[in-house]
Parts: C-alpha cells; structure tokens; sequence
C-alpha cells in the first residue's frame, strides 16, 4: 500500500486501461483513467502545475495569494493545491454558478468574488485582473 504526505502527491500517473471489447481484435485501444486524480479531474494535473512553474520561476512566492477568475473545475483543482501548498486563493465568478462549486471553492479556504451573471466570465477575468493589480501579494496565472 502506498502512503503519501501530501494529496498533491496523488496527482498524475493514472492507470492506463486497454479496452478490450471497443475496436477490432487486432487493434488496441487504451484509456487514461484520469477520474483516479484526487479530485477525479485532468484540471488536478493543471492547477499543480501551474502552482509548481510559478514557484519556481519565483512568480509565486510564499505569502502570495493566488487569484484567478474561474467558472469551476480548474478554480477546484487550484484551490486545493494552494490548500495543501499552504497559500491563500480567491477566485472570482459570475454569480450564476452553482452554489456546489462555491461550497467547494470556499470548502478549501477559498474567498470569493461573484461577478454580475450578465458579464459572463469576461467580468469574472476583469476583476482578477483588478485584484491582482490593486495589490502586489496577488499572484494571477491568467488561464484564459
């Protein structure tokens, strides 16, 4: 059995799985498992390694808060890794989005922003760009 210290470390390397009844018998067909990620998402593999580049090309520094606008899985996965990283986060969102993804924004120490829901994620991005202007302690991985 596998123990690790961190979740982030549970990160990647996902099972391959050949298909075997999907295509011809002389062809082979392999799934990538990626729902075996901590939060049974590919955005897990995104949000570390952003986390990870920004940390080490001194961008992201302890202390930092990280910000970024997000309409759900990434904003997730980020706010897990900043979690388990030990940084504060803060996303901003239209106020449409479902109450579950800011229950589990917030479920990881996450403050929020809602948007208005008629500026859609441009005035979601807008405002992340005007927090992280407005304050050098935010860091913005800009993924749109």
């Amino acid at each position: 059995m596998m123990i690790y210290d961190s979740i982030l470390q549970t990160i990647g390397n996902t099972p391959v799985v050949r298909l075997q009844r999907l295509g011809p018998a002389d062809q082979n067909i392999y799934a990538k498992l990626e729902a075996f990620n901590p939060l049974s998402s590919v955005k897990d593999r995104l949000a570390i390694a952003i986390i990870e580049d920004a940390e080490k090309s001194g961008a992201l520094k302890p202390g930092q808060t990280v910000v970024e606008a997000t309409s759900g899985n990434t904003g997730i996965a980020l706010a897990m890794v900043c979690a388990a990283r030990g940084y504060r986060c803060a996303f901003t969102m239209p106020e449409t989005m479902s109450k579950e993804r800011r229950a589990l924004l917030r479920g990881y120490g996450a403050e929020l922003f809602l948007t208005p829901g008629p500026d859609g994620m441009g005035g979601a991005i807008a405002k992340a760009e005007e927090l992280a202007k407005s304050d050098p302690r935010y860091f913005i991985p800009q993924q749109f």
